[in-house]
């Protein structure tokens, strides 16, 4: 009896777990040659790809977030973080748009390599979701 009990409380803690780390949902996340618009991405648009001679601008668009919920997105490099971007909510919202880059072009154009944005949601302290985009190399 007492294991069924156990077995039944270890199961409840579990989905409940489980449902706390599904609250937050990524809607969109990327790398694009503009700044992305809400609407955009609610759309599902297919951004264009930056070039080594345009802007280059790491995008997150996630919903069901919470009061107090960190969320960080970075543009990197290879492995090499170049640009980020945080905000802490000072109450629910039901979708954020956060964005890292830079809207100029750095002199003599993109470094070469492998570009890709990465997410991080923090929810009382901990990391929640943690998503990088597919990495894109600039033409």
């Amino acid at each position: 009896m007492l294991t069924r009990a156990l077995f039944a409380l270890a199961l409840i803690c579990g989905m409940a777990a489980t449902a706390a780390a599904q609250d937050a949902r990524v809607l969109a996340l990327g790398v694009t040659d503009h700044e992305a618009t809400k609407a955009e991405l609610e759309a599902g648009t297919t951004l264009p790809a930056p070039k080594f001679n345009t802007p280059a601008v790491a995008y997150v668009l996630v919903g069901e977030l919470k009061k107090g919920d960190t969320v960080e997105v970075e543009l990197f490099n290879d492995e090499r973080s170049l640009m980020h971007n945080t905000q802490t909510l000072a109450e629910g919202q039901g979708s954020v748009l956060l964005q890292a880059g830079k809207r100029g072009v750095p002199a003599g154009g993109w470094p070469e390599g492998s570009y890709h944005a990465k997410l991080t949601i923090t929810r009382d302290g901990k990391p929640l979701v943690e998503q990088s985009s597919k990495p894109i190399a600039f033409e």
